[in-house]
């Protein structure tokens, strides 16, 4: 079993984002740590010609399903991809294919170098994003977005009653997390089974599997909590990205911070594969908002 992999989800529109992934991942990858992708089974050959020759090992969502044999698989594959694969995410480590993971997302890109070290410890134990999500919620101030404090503070509560826990409302994101096997067997041997329950059960209660995951590290304690702040930098709206291009903030500057950066799939339609979806007048309305920072 390896100490660590870099895992991403994907689907055939995300291909052209997870062949940059794979290309950022090769430029930057001085330790060969190895990459590996699921797909829905049909969609393997696609991504393998996409991904050929950039050291990716492509899997079949279906084998990580079929690697539990109590979930619900009609109910999982009626579940719109967005949800669906959370749960697929989250049972990847039955694979036994390491001890602990950076579970990417496609629309990913690294910056800079990196090394094992600035995600798990010379021991094993990885770093846990954990915060109060202000990098979220700071920047809702300037837009008077009240309704992102309301869903945070609700999706937080939600998962943490399940646990009994009281206290304060964490952020166990927003993306790419290191996630350790053990957590993930403990949330399965101390809460699902004594419930009968998958984690399929879970995700169709409240949709965030990195909140499932964080409570159950601290209910449980299955490894040691080492706290970290994000390790990419995530662009949750388009206000936000303008800001920082308007203050000077490009990526030889957030490398300082993050190894990474995360644009929303939303505002980069053109890499959909095989192309950006609607007519004309719709592809340039969406350009339009992008431009203006309001998507």
């Amino acid at each position: 079993m390896k100490p660590f992999v870099f895992y991403c989800k994907s689907y055939s529109v995300d291909v052209k984002r997870a062949s940059r992934l794979a290309k950022t991942i090769k430029q930057f990858n001085f330790e060969k740590i190895p990459f590996y992708v699921s797909v829905p089974r049909i969609d393997i050959p696609l991504f393998s010609e996409y991904l050929d020759g950039l050291g990716v090992e492509l899997i079949a969502d279906e084998t990580i399903i079929n690697a539990n044999p109590c979930i619900d698989k009609e109910k999982l594959t009626a579940l719109p991809g967005n949800i669906s694969q959370q749960v697929i995410k989250s049972e990847f480590w039955r694979l036994g294919i390491s001890k602990t993971c950076l579970c990417l997302d496609s629309d990913c890109v690294f910056i800079r170098p990196f090394s094992m070290a600035e995600f798990i410890t010379p021991e094993g134990t990885p770093y846990t994003i954990i915060d109060e999500g202000r990098d979220l919620l700071f920047p809702a101030l300037s837009k008077d977005k009240e309704e992102i404090f309301k869903n945070f503070r609700r999706e937080s509560s939600e998962v943490r009653k399940e646990f009994e826990r009281q206290g304060k409302d964490y952020n166990f994101g927003p993306n790419c997390p290191v996630w350790d096997r053990r957590v993930w067997q403990s949330l399965d041997e101390e809460f699902l089974r004594p419930r009968n329950q998958t984690f399929l059960d879970l995700i169709l209660r409240s949709p965030n599997e990195m909140r499932w995951y964080g409570e159950a590290l601290l209910r449980y304690k299955a490894i040691n909590l080492l706290p970290s702040q994000p390790f990419f930098k995530m662009y949750h709206y388009a206000w936000q990205l303008k800001k920082d291009q308007q203050n000077g903030i490009g990526i030889s500057q957030l490398a300082n911070l993050y190894c990474g950066v995360v644009y929303q799939s939303a505002w980069e339609r053109e890499m959909d594969w095989p192309n950006e979806g609607g007519d004309w007048l719709s592809r340039m309305a969406r350009r339009l908002r992008r431009q203006l920072g309001r998507a």
